[in-house]
């Protein structure tokens, strides 16, 4: 391995070919490269589907009316389903061994917000206390809403720090300031900090208060829930399937759904939505791996036909080589010396180049659902490695090849 000799061949043997080589160890280069970065780009997939699904509760299951599109039970399609206070609290009460957190949410319409002179047009949501934990998202000033404003009725509001940075910017904290919401005053008692810049442009505002003063009336637009922590991914999900499934069963009974109607009662979970993306990415990972290896393959397969032509060329080398006593294996050694190093220069300048790549340009990726492209360098270097082994199967026919030469034929190969 480390004959001064042999390297001198090796290397006068590249200066004499040095296009040969160049193309051969960029076959080799792009296929590591090409390998490196779609495992990159399929991680930024995995990493940008984590970070939405962070913004909530990755447990979070949500409930909402829709329209039946069914006949049941004497009943024509079409009827609007109506959640009320008395769907969430007898599901509370039933799923309550089930239940890490939970609230329900009223969408607060046709109002008219001022603060002072300004008119302000944003969305109000009536929440619980609880709320902020489904939404997962911090309180960055004063405090969220808690049961002694749901108790009581309330006129306070928590609002998005976007809308604090477009309306509150001439004074130091919004905390304590009144906004007028179709002529009653509210308090702002704390601003929220949401990942999604667009959930922060949203007041929120004790659900009491909302249904009392704006609604009339017990009326509900969604219920919300999380479940306790798992052992692991798969059980989450399957505490998931089955949550979700024993409250869509309950409330399309409740509100006479046929069993079978897609619509009418929406039930979504987060933990299963995830499963399915990841699923996803799984495949495309799977896929991605397919293409980069075919990808190699063809630079080992290209090395491969470089060292046969090497052999070729060197027939008659060969043979004054055998006729000097050359063992097999030092016939053997020489050309898959050769084979080694090209592939693994080659499979070393990609991995470097791809890695560089990802490192300089993965976080400043701005794609959706990709985020921060990168990839375990444990892994690419593993992958260069069994390049390296392949490089040497693919130089083992050539150098078998090369002991079975015959010394009176070399001798006289022109």
């Amino acid at each position: 391995m480390f004959d001064i000799e042999r390297w001198q061949e090796i290397f006068d043997t590249i200066r004499k070919n040095k296009l040969r080589t160049f193309l051969t160890g960029l076959s080799v280069a792009s296929g590591i490269f090409i390998l490196v970065i779609l495992l990159g780009f399929g991680q930024g997939m995995r990493n940008g589907i984590e970070h939405e699904f962070k913004q909530d509760a990755t447990t979070s299951i949500w409930a909402w009316p829709e329209i039946t599109s069914k006949a049941y039970q004497g009943l024509n399609p079409g009827r609007v389903i109506q959640f009320k206070n008395t769907d969430y609290e007898m599901a509370g009460r039933m799923f309550k061994e089930d239940i890490e957190y939970e609230s329900p949410r009223v969408f607060v319409r046709s109002v008219n917000i001022n603060y002072g002179s300004e008119s302000l047009v944003y969305g109000i949501r009536g929440v619980s206390p609880e709320f902020q934990f489904i939404e997962g998202f911090s309180t960055v000033e004063g405090r969220f809403i808690n049961y002694k404003d749901e108790v009581s009725l309330g006129k306070v509001a928590v609002i998005g720090k976007k809308i604090k940075e477009d309306v509150f910017k001439d004074v130091e904290s919004p905390i304590g300031e009144i906004i007028d919401i179709s002529g009653i005053r509210f308090t702002i008692i704390g601003v929220f900090n949401e990942q999604n810049e667009r959930e922060e442009e949203v007041i929120y505002i004790p659900i009491s208060t909302a249904q009392r003063v704006f609604n009339g009336n017990d009326r509900l637009d969604t219920m919300s829930y999380t479940l306790p922590p798992a052992e692991n991914f798969d059980e989450a999900v399957a505490q998931a399937v089955k949550f979700k499934d024993n409250l869509r069963e309950y409330l399309k009974k409740e509100h006479k759904v046929a069993p079978d109607d897609e619509s009418g009662v929406r039930v979504w979970s987060a933990m299963e939505e995830a499963k399915r993306y990841y699923g996803i990415t799984n495949n495309m990972k799977l896929f991605f791996w397919f293409v980069g290896g075919c990808t190699i393959i063809a630079g080992v397969v290209g090395v491969s036909n470089i060292m046969l032509i090497v052999v070729k060329e060197r027939t008659r080398e060969i043979g004054i080589r055998k006729a000097l006593g050359a063992k097999p294996w030092s016939i053997v050694g020489m050309i898959l010396h050769e084979s080694i190093f090209v592939t693994a220069i080659s499979g070393f300048a990609g991995l470097i180049f791809s890695m560089a790549l990802l490192e300089f340009v993965g976080p400043h990726v701005q794609i959706e659902y990709v985020k921060n492209p990168s990839v375990n360098f444990n892994v690419a270097f593993s992958t260069v490695m069994v390049l390296v082994v392949a490089g040497a199967l693919a130089g083992l026919v050539p150098a078998l090849r090369a002991t079975r030469v015959q010394v009176i034929e070399s001798l006289r190969d022109e």
